[in-house]
C-alpha cells in the first residue's frame, strides 16, 4: 500500500521547485494533492503532469500573503472536501541577501508576508479543520537561515526563524489533539528562488564566507523525502522537529 493513500494535502509554492518535488513525490504515494501557486500556469503544469501519470491534483491560483486569499482558499476546500490530511506550507521568496542597515520597509514586508504570514494564514484556519476531525499534519518548509545568522539576508533570515517558532508552538499546543507540526530546514537547494535577483554585494560576501564548506546543492527530490517521512504513519511521533537537509554543511 501507497503511504498517503486515501490521504489530502495542500502544497503551496506547488509550481517549482522543493513544492513541486513535493507534490509530485505525495501524489506517486497515493494522495490527492491540492497545489498552490502564485502563478497558475506553473501550477497547472505540474498539475497536469501528476494527472497525466495517472495522479489526482487540482490547482489553485492565490496570493499566500493576503489572507482573504487563504480564507476563501480554505473555504472552498473545505467545501468541496469537508476533511484534510497534511498542509505542506513551501512558498516563500529570498532576499538578495541584503542586511538591515539596507531593507526597506518594502522588502521586509514582502518577504515576512509570504514567507511567515502566509504560513500562518493557512496553518490557523487548517488546525481549524484538524480539531473537528481530530487529526492533521503540517509541514513546514523552514530553512537553515532559520537556525543560524549567515546564510541569507535579515528579513529572510527573520522569516524563516519565525516559521521555526511557529511550528514548534503548533506542536506543542495541540500534540494532545492529534495534530503535529514539523519543519524541514533545507541548506542550499537547486530551485529557481535566486533566478532573477539582484544580490547585495556586501550580504552576499558575508554568506559566501562559510560557504565554502558546504558539499554542494542538493535537489528538491531530496528534500521531498523527507517531507513524505513526516507526512507519513513513519514518523507519527515527531512533533515540533526541525530536520535539516543540508549534506551536512552546518554540521562544521
Amino acid at each position: 500500500m501507497k503511504v498517503l493513500e486515501n490521504k489530502l494535502a495542500i502544497i503551496t509554492g506547488a509550481g517549482s521547485g522543493i513544492g513541486k518535488s513535493v507534490a509530485k513525490l505525495f501524489a506517486l504515494q497515493g494522495a490527492s494533492v491540492i497545489l498552490v501557486d502564485i502563478r497558475f500556469e506553473n501550477v497547472e503544469a505540474v498539475a497536469n503532469e501528476i494527472t497525466d501519470s495517472g495522479g489526482s491534483a487540482l490547482c489553485y491560483a492565490a496570493d499566500v500573503s493576503k489572507s482573504s486569499d487563504m480564507f476563501k482558499f480554505m473555504t472552498y476546500v473545505t467545501e468541496k472536501y469537508s476533511t484534510l490530511d497534511i498542509l505542506v506550507n513551501d512558498a516563500g521568496l529570498m532576499d538578495d541577501f541584503t542586511p538591515v542597515a539596507e531593507v526597506s520597509d518594502q522588502l521586509w514586508e514582502r518577504v515576512l508576508s509570504t514567507n511567515l504570514s502566509g504560513a500562518f494564514y493557512l496553518s490557523r484556519e487548517a488546525v481549524k479543520l484538524f480539531l473537528r476531525q481530530g487529526a492533521g499534519n503540517i509541514i513546514n518548509i523552514a530553512s537553515i537561515s532559520g537556525l543560524f545568522g549567515g546564510r541569507a539576508g535579515l528579513a529572510y533570515t527573520a522569516s524563516k526563524h519565525g516559521l521555526i517558532g511557529l511550528t514548534k508552538s503548533i506542536a506543542y499546543q495541540y500534540a494532545d489533539k492529534g495534530i503535529r507540526c514539523n519543519a524541514i530546514a533545507p541548506g542550499a537547494i537547486e530551485t529557481n528562488l535566486l533566478f532573477h535577483a539582484q544580490l547585495h554585494p556586501f550580504g552576499y560576501e558575508r554568506m559566501r564566507a562559510g560557504a565554502e564548506n558546504t558539499p554542494g546543492p542538493g535537489t528538491p527530490e531530496q528534500v521531498a523525502k523527507v517531507a513524505l517521512f513526516l507526512a507519513s504513519n513513519n514518523s507519527d511521533f515527531v512533533n515540533g522537529a526541525v530536520l535539516t537537509v543540508d549534506g551536512g554543511w552546518t554540521a562544521y
